[in-house]
C-alpha cells in the first residue's frame, strides 16, 4: 500500500497527483513532468525519450498539501479565537472587580453604621446614668426655709429637689394622649361646619386696633395668646415687663400683671382655669391668677433667659426652653420642676418649645438651626429636622397631629410630615422677611405667620389667601379666634389688632 512517504523526483515534495515513469521508474508530480516532457520529450533523470502516454498514475489517498493562504487563515482564526476569549476574560474580570468594590463599600458602610449605633447606645446609657441622679439636684434661687412662701404672694416657691417623672405622671400623660388620639380619629378629616370658609377669610380686613395695653415709653408687644375656651380673652406680654389680659368683647383690660424684671417674651392661657403663664429673660416662669391679678408661683427652672413656653394638654404641666440649653417639665400645681434635660452633643441654646397636640412628644428649636423632637416619657431626642439656616424663631404643630411648621432667620417656613420625618413643603418668602410667630387654627385648616407682616395660608394647598401689612413694625404674634371668626395680631408698634369681615 502506497503511503505519503513518496516524494516527487523533481520538486522533492509529496506529489498531489503522483505518477511513475516506466523509463526511469521514478515518481513525479504529473503537472511538473508533463511540462518537462512538453519542453524536452525525455525523462529528466536518464534523458531517455518519454511521452505523456507512457506515464502511469499511482492511485491512493494522498493528503492535500497545505497552502500558505490556508496556513495564514488558520493562524488568523486561532488569533481571533484567542482575542475573543481574552475579551471575555477581561469583561468577567471587570464585573468581578465591580462586585468586589460594591461588597467592600457595603461592608464599610455597615461598619460605620454599627460604630455610630454603638456610639449612640453608649451616649444614651451615659445620659440615662446622668439623668437618674439628677433627681437629687438642688434648684438654685429657692426660698430659704426660714421664709416659707405663701401661695398668692408672688414669691418664688421652694422647689427643693427635682421630683422626676413618676410612673403615675407617665400614666397620666399616656391616658390623656389616648383620649386625644381617639377624639381625633372620631373627628377624622371633617372640617367643622362653623369654620370660616377660605373665600370668606380672604375678605378679612382690620376692624380694630388697640395701642393702650402696654407702656408707650418701652414700646413693643412681644407675645400673644388667646384663651382656648373663650377666644375673646386675649393675653399679651410686653417689652415693658408686664402681662396684660384683655377682653375683646368689652374692649377692656381685665388685668395687668406685674412682677417680671425683664421683658415678657412668652405667654400662655390655661384652657379651663383662670390662670395664665409668662416667661422672661429674667430666667423665671410666673403663674398668675387673673381674678386676683397676682402671681401665685414663680418657677425657677432655668439659669438663663426662658425662650419658650408650652402648656401640656392635661393643663397640669408646663414645658419651657432656655438659653441655658435645657428644657424643663414642671408641675403647675406645686411649682416643682419634674425633669430637666439637655442635649449634651449639641451644646446649643434653645430658642422655642412646643407640645404636640397629644402631649407625648414635643419640639424645640435651637440657635444652630436644628429642630429637635423629644419623647417626653423617655426624655430622649427621637428625631432631628435639619434644613434651616439661622436660629429657629418659631415652631407649631397642627391639630391633625401630622404636620409641623417651623421658621428661622432664613426667610422661609418649612412644613414637615411627622409620619415620614421629612420636609414636604417649603414656603420661600421675600428676601429679609422675618418670621416671629407661627400658628395653625384649631381645625388645622389654616396656617398663620407673623413677622415682617401677617400672612395666612390654606393648608394642603399651602397657598396664601390673606396678607396684612397694618403693623408699622414687626408683627410679633398672631392667633385665630374660635372657628377663625377673627384673627388677632400684635406688633412692635405696641398695637393689638383684630381682623374679620
Amino acid at each position: 500500500m502506497l503511503t505519503t512517504c513518496l516524494f516527487s523526483a523533481v520538486s522533492n515534495e509529496v506529489p498531489e497527483h503522483p505518477c511513475v515513469s516506466p523509463v526511469s521508474n521514478h515518481v513525479y508530480e504529473r503537472r511538473l513532468i508533463e511540462k518537462y516532457i512538453a519542453e524536452n520529450g525525455t525523462d529528466p533523470i536518464n534523458n531517455q525519450p518519454l511521452s505523456e502516454e507512457q506515464l502511469i498514475d499511482i492511485k491512493g489517498a494522498w493528503p492535500a498539501r497545505p497552502s500558505i493562504p490556508a496556513i495564514l487563515k488558520a493562524l488568523q482564526d486561532e488569533w481571533d479565537a484567542v482575542m475573543l476569549h481574552s475579551f471575555t476574560l477581561r469583561q468577567q474580570l471587570q464585573t468581578t472587580r465591580q462586585e468586589l468594590s460594591h461588597a467592600l463599600y457595603q461592608h464599610d458602610a455597615a461598619c460605620r453604621v454599627i460604630a455610630r449605633l454603638t456610639k449612640e447606645v453608649t451616649a444614651a446609657r451615659e445620659a440615662l446614668a446622668t439623668l437618674k441622679p439628677q433627681a437629687g439636684l438642688i434648684v438654685p434661687q429657692a426660698v430659704p426655709s426660714s421664709q416659707p412662701s405663701v401661695v398668692g404672694a408672688g414669691e418664688p416657691m421652694d422647689l427643693g429637689e427635682l421630683v422626676g417623672m413618676t410612673p403615675e405622671i407617665i400614666q397620666k400623660l399616656q391616658d390623656k394622649a389616648t383620649v386625644l388620639t381617639t377624639e381625633r380619629k372620631k373627628r377624622g378629616k371633617t372640617v367643622p361646619e362653623e369654620l370660616v370658609k377660605p373665600e370668606e377669610l380672604s375678605k378679612y380686613r382690620q376692624v380694630a386696633s388697640h395701642v393702650g395695653l402696654h407702656s408707650a415709653s418701652i414700646p413693643g408687644i412681644l407675645a400673644l395668646d388667646l384663651c382656648p375656651s373663650d377666644t375673646n380673652k386675649i393675653l399679651t406680654g410686653g417689652a415693658d415687663k408686664n402681662v396684660v389680659v384683655f377682653d375683646k368683647s368689652s374692649e377692656q383690660i381685665l388685668a395687668t400683671l406685674k412682677g417680671h424684671t425683664k421683658k415678657v417674651t412668652s405667654v400662655v392661657f390655661h384652657p379651663s382655669q383662670e390662670l395664665v403663664f409668662s416667661a422672661s429673660p429674667d430666667a423665671t416662669i410666673r403663674i398668675w391668677s387673673v381674678p386676683n391679678a397676682s402671681c401665685v408661683q414663680v418657677v425657677r427652672a432655668h439659669e438663663s433667659a426662658v425662650t419658650g413656653l408650652s402648656l401640656h394638654a392635661t393643663g397640669d404641666y408646663l414645658l419651657s426652653s432656655s438659653d441655658d440649653q435645657y428644657w424643663a417639665f414642671s408641675d403647675i400645681q406645686t411649682g416643682r420642676v419634674l425633669t430637666k434635660v439637655t442635649d449634651e452633643t449639641s451644646g446649643c441654646s434653645l430658642t422655642c418649645a412646643q407640645f404636640h397636640p397629644d402631649g407625648l412628644i414635643f419640639g424645640t428649636g435651637t440657635m444652630d438651626s436644628q429642630i429637635k423632637i423629644w419623647d417626653l416619657k423617655e426624655r430622649t431626642n427621637v428625631a432631628n429636622f435639619p434644613g434651616h439656616s439661622g436660629p429657629i424663631t418659631s415652631i407649631a404643630f397642627s391639630e391633625n397631629g401630622y404636620y409641623l411648621a417651623t421658621a428661622a432667620d432664613d426667610s422661609s417656613v418649612k412644613l414637615w410630615d411627622l409620619r415620614k420625618l421629612k420636609n414636604f413643603k417649603t414656603l420661600q418668602l421675600d428676601n429679609n422677611f422675618e418670621v416671629k410667630s407661627l400658628i395653625f387654627d384649631q381645625s388645622g385648616t389654616y396656617l398663620a405667620l407673623g413677622g415682617t407682616d401677617v400672612q395666612i395660608y390654606i393648608c394642603k394647598q399651602w397657598t396664601e389667601i390673606l396678607h396684612f401689612t397694618e403693623h408699622s413694625g414687626l408683627t410679633t404674634g398672631v392667633a385665630f379666634g374660635h372657628h377663625a371668626k377673627f384673627i388677632a395680631s400684635t406688633g412692635m408698634d405696641r398695637s393689638l389688632k383684630f381682623y374679620s369681615l
